[in-house]
């Protein structure tokens, strides 16, 4: 039987959002789908999206499930990401929770409870980050009057420097610590395997460093980002995003 075990998938696309994640995710789990693009409209998810999910936002994943009469609409990367592992062979993709006969209360392994965290860290603590330095960032080259200009440029750097500054070393400093103590010396956030937490991650971490954020401070970090992209998986996810959209993806 195939990957899909009957189903059929369709992942919502809307152009510059961090969807290639999940994009991502499908080829690591050698899934076939359909990938339907949508172009924002003054920067913004266009109203049918809302059709598909009362959120209107992306990545969104549809799933009719052979026998179940409903599909299964997924939003929010984190959710969708644990769905799509848990009814699609996704063992590969998450770390041993457990060491044989090990005691079960409290016996995590430090992978698995890497794992957890790293899967509600990548939107809960990071992205929001990055985002806010996005905003601040569109601020400074708005298309104001002349007078308006130091006004606007002002408040963003004083955000850029008293505020993200401080956090993104903050951040940073703790995922460079992260990658060194890595288990078994390994070379990902949560061991020596890639697992759905390092595809969630990615995005954060790709989008700072294309923004110059802390690339040269941190090279255990910058090391992860490039051996991220390098990967076969997430090459063919770009490839697929290319593809679809007819031009050459562009992160930000």
């Amino acid at each position: 039987m195939s990957a899909n075990r009957g189903a059929k998938i369709a992942l919502s696309w809307l152009d510059g959002s961090r969807a290639q994640r999940i994009v991502w995710l499908l080829e690591e789990l050698n899934l076939s789908y359909d990938l339907n693009i949508y172009k924002r409209v003054d920067m913004r998810a266009p109203s049918e999206m809302k059709q598909i999910h009362p959120l209107g936002k992306s990545p969104i994943v549809t799933i009719k499930y052979p026998g179940v009469p409903e599909p299964r609409v997924l939003a929010e990367s984190a959710n969708i990401t644990e769905h799509l592992v848990d009814n699609f062979n996704g063992e590969k993709l998450v770390p041993k929770r457990f060491k044989g006969t090990e005691d079960k209360f409290g016996g995590e392994t430090e992978e698995w409870a890497r794992y957890r965290f790293f899967m509600h860290y990548a939107e809960g603590s990071l992205f929001p980050l990055l985002g806010t330095q996005i905003l601040m960032d569109a601020i400074k080259a708005a298309p104001v009057p002349f007078f308006i200009k130091p006004f606007t440029s002002f408040i963003a750097g004083k955000v850029s420097n008293e505020y993200l500054q401080g956090n993104y070393d903050t951040h940073f400093s703790f995922l460079e610590s992260q990658l060194a103590s890595s288990p078994e010396s390994g070379t990902f956030l949560c061991g020596k395997d890639l697992t759905a937490a390092d595809i969630l991650m990615s995005f954060p971490i790709l989008a700072s460093f294309k923004l110059a954020i802390g690339k040269e401070k941190y090279p255990l970090l910058a090391a992860y980002a490039r051996r991220l992209e390098a990967m076969e998986g997430y090459k063919r996810a770009i490839k697929k995003v290319e593809e679809a959209e007819g031009s050459p993806y562009k992160l930000l």
